[in-house]
Order: structure tokens, then sequence, then C-alpha cells
């Protein structure tokens, strides 16, 4: 089938219709795509469900968690039950219920917590163990320390404490020093009473040859309470009664200990009213009375003298 159409120019031009009608079905396919694909499909339908709810409730939240921080609840919370996310944990049994420390000798397990940071609001999940330890390290007693942990709730903590060896007085201040006179930390309490205690400068890195002192003084060695060091060499021992004892330098200490133990044991000389015992020559004691007592064996010789008929001078 053909009909007349008149073209852009003026000209009368024959026209196949049955051409143009095969044209129009071939497009249609095409179109019906684009009207599948939305072109033509209504906004609420392209929108997915409950995206309206979903927005809604993300926007509360977000107004609820702002107002909470700006009123200062969070803090509130910290103080009450530590981070959130250690709450958290806790809640669902993550929390820190026991803790193992091993290796405590001077150090109390206070102590070790309170350097962990480790609370009733602290949480396993959470906790971590290269802080913890570093922070126990930090410690003067503490050499070195491990930590671990064990699910579902539980903390080990193992401590290699250093060793303690004498109390060292300097300057007026008291430390507590390892066996080759490294300082540990000041003394701040009486747990470390019993240590040897030594005084006066670089006696902290003799502390080795003065607890082997004690031990060479046998039946004295209760009675002796510190010793000083004097001039870098000589020690000088002070005895329960405040009756100071001279030592020779060297070997010969142990030996001058030896003959003090004798003289004790035959004389009682330390409890006799003297200030000093001075042993630092080989073949003699020599001892200092006090002002007392000095006066008083000046008076009584003059009595003798009198009853005599002689003359003291």
């Amino acid at each position: 089938m053909s009909a007349m159409a008149v073209s852009h120019d003026g000209r009368t031009v024959p026209v196949d219709l049955d051409a143009l009608s095969g044209l129009r079905r071939n497009r249609l396919p095409f179109l019906r795509k684009l009207t599948r694909r939305g072109v033509s499909k209504p906004l609420g339908a392209r929108i997915p469900r409950f995206s309206g709810t979903v927005l809604l409730f993300g926007f509360m939240t977000l107004v609820g968690v702002g107002g909470y921080y700006m009123g200062g609840n969070d803090v509130v919370f910290r103080e009450a039950w530590g981070e959130p996310r250690d709450a958290i944990a806790r809640a669902i049994g993550l929390g820190v219920d026991r803790v193992q420390i091993s290796g405590l000798v001077e150090l109390r397990q206070e102590e070790a917590l309170k350097a962990a940071g480790v609370t009733d609001r602290t949480s396993l999940l959470f906790l971590d163990v290269t802080a913890v330890r570093e922070a126990l390290e930090k410690l003067p007693l503490v050499k070195e320390a491990a930590v671990r942990k064990l699910y579902p709730d539980e903390l080990s903590i193992t401590i290699t404490e250093r060793k303690p060896a004498a109390l060292w007085q300097k300057n007026g201040e008291l430390f507590v020093v390892a066996a080759d006179g490294t300082p540990i930390d000041r003394v701040t309490d009486m747990r470390f009473a019993r240590l040897p205690f030594v005084v006066g400068e670089g006696a902290n890195l003799r502390a080795g040859e003065y607890a082997a002192l004690l031990d060479a003084a046998g039946p004295l060695r209760e009675r002796i309470r510190a010793g000083s060091l004097e001039a870098g060499e000589n020690w000088t021992l002070t005895m329960d009664n405040r009756v100071r004892v001279k030592l020779p330098s060297g070997a010969a200490a142990r030996e001058a200990l030896a003959r003090l133990a004798i003289f004790e044991r035959e004389s009682r000389i330390l409890e006799k009213d003297i200030l000093l015992v001075d042993m630092r020559v080989p073949d003699r004691v020599i001892a200092r009375q006090s002002v007392e007592a000095a006066a008083a064996r000046a008076d009584m010789l003059k009595n003798k003298a009198k009853q005599k008929g002689g003359v003291v001078l």
C-alpha cells in the first residue's frame, strides 16, 4: 500500500505505508524496555520498603546519643561502669573475673593490680596485654612480667622480681638495693626491715661483702644493727646498744669479728659502759669509755689513791 506525501521543497512523493508500519513495530520493544527500566515508574515504587522506618530510627538514635554526651551522662556512665565497650563485653561474659599472679615475693598483689590497671570494670576482650606488661615492668621491684588472656574471663600474670639484698642509707634517704648494689626503690614501709643495713658512699656496691661479715659474726650477728663504710675501706658496725665496733679492711675484718665474739663471751666487753671498740690493730682491743664512765673511773682511782695515802695527779 502506498500514498502520496509532500516533501519540504513542495514536491509530491509516494510513501510506502507498509514499510512505515513495520518501522513502528520494530521500535515498540525498545519503548517497552524503557518502561520496564523505570523511566515512567512512580517514585514511591522505586524506594525500598521500610526505608522511612530505618531513617527515622537512625535520626532518633543520633539525637539520643548527641543529647547523652551533651548532658555529661557519658562521664557518669564511665565512672560507674567503665568504658562502654568494656561494659558490653562484661555483659556477654568477657569480663575479668579471676586474676592469677605468680612470682610475688616482696610485691603485694594489690600493688601489682593497681600498676596493671586491672579493676572490676576491665574486660578481657579489650585488655591490652602489652600495655599491662609494660606498666608492671615500670615497678622498681619487677624485673620482667608476662601477661596472658585465658578466655572467657581469666587473666594470668607471671612476675620475676628483683631480689633485694640490703637497705642503703645515703644523704638521709633510704633505698632498697639489689645484690649488685643497684637501687631498686625508696623505702616507704617496714617490709624490708629484716635486710642488712649499710650506710655511706659506695656502701651499696659492697653490700655482698657486708653480708659475708654478718655470716662470719656468729652469735654476734643478731646484735649488729648497721654497717657504715668509712672512707670507702673499713666497716664500722653499730651494735644494738649503740656501741660502735671499728673493723680492719679486707679479710682481716672477719678475723676481728671472731676475736670480738670471744671477748664478748669471756668478758662481756660490749655490755660495759663504752662507746667504741677498735679492732683495727691485730694484737689488741682498744675500748673508748663514755664521758660518764671515764669520770667515774677517775673518781674511783682518786679514792683508791687517797686510801693508800698517795696522790692522784
